[in-house]
């Protein structure tokens, strides 16, 4: 992953110098932004529409989902490429047309108690969102034209972050919808703020990504020197430990698995 990403910059280096300014982010009514890794999955199963609607209802910024292509290219959401560890079927979503996934059911199979849900199709998770909660979109498998096509359809393409995953990502993202504003991992080999900052004078970005452990006190003041946003990833069953050291290094924002948890530290804390 770090190579391709460091490979991206070789495919948009005069692209993204052209641009005047880094696009703007989704309008958001906190300060401190909290995103809902494939949603609120406390008590459904991850990427589903109730998980989205549990992120809604407990006051997320943004919901994290992850999108991909059917066989016969209709857009779902589904983090893994294959439906084996979340559905009651096994195969590769690309091999799978749209009216074959949905003979199957989302579940997490610990918890038979959360219940079986249908795969979401795209439309329905752009409809479900608009006006009430952003999309940080990790663009796994999908056409960018299609896909930004979708977004406007359902005017919620202001409402969106993209997440890029590989080099030709960011290049068609940067032809189609120059405005979108788009994040990454940095390159492994930044370690220090000065690496860092020089990295994003060169490639500015809207938002970092990354784990919050790859960040130090001078590495996000860079960042925020040069305009960007740190988002870094926190998720995990003892995430909560971690919160106090995260927002120490003065991050803008959290993804997590425990969104209703981590907005009532906040809460508490008077950040947010």
């Amino acid at each position: 992953m770090r190579l391709l990403l460091s490979l991206l910059f070789l495919f948009i280096q005069f692209s993204i110098q052209a641009q005047h300014q880094v696009p703007a982010l989704p309008e958001s009514k906190n300060r401190f932004i909290v995103i809902s890794h494939r949603g609120n999955h406390i008590a459904a199963p991850e990427n589903t529409i109730k998980a989205y609607e549990n992120a809604i209802s407990v006051g997320a910024d943004f919901i994290e989902i992850d999108l991909r292509t059917t066989k016969d290219s209709q857009l779902v959401i589904m983090h893994d490429g294959t439906i084996d560890r979340m559905t009651n079927g096994k195969g590769k979503i690309r091999d799978l047309t749209l009216s074959e996934l949905l003979t199957y059911r989302v579940e997490e199979k610990s918890k038979p108690e959360w219940g079986k849900f249908n795969i979401p199709q795209f439309e329905e998770v752009l409809s479900l969102v608009k006006n009430k909660i952003n999309i940080y979109l990790d663009f796994k498998d999908a056409d960018v034209l299609k896909t930004y096509q979708t977004l406007v359809k359902y005017g919620v393409e202001k409402q969106i972050i993209v997440y890029i995953n590989y080099p030709l990502q960011a290049k068609k993202w940067m032809e189609i919808a120059p405005e979108m504003p788009l994040i990454v991992s940095f390159p492994g080999n930044i370690r220090d703020s000065a690496t860092l900052a020089n990295f994003l004078k060169q490639y500015p970005v809207s938002v970092l990504d990354g784990s919050y452990k790859e960040y130090n006190e001078g590495m996000v003041k860079a960042a925020h020197h040069n305009k960007t946003i740190v988002w870094p990833d926190i998720q995990d069953s003892k995430e909560a430990e971690f919160w106090e050291a995260a927002i120490g290094l003065g991050v803008d924002g959290l993804q997590t698995d425990h969104p209703e948890a981590l907005i009532d530290f906040l809460k508490n804390k008077g950040i947010r």
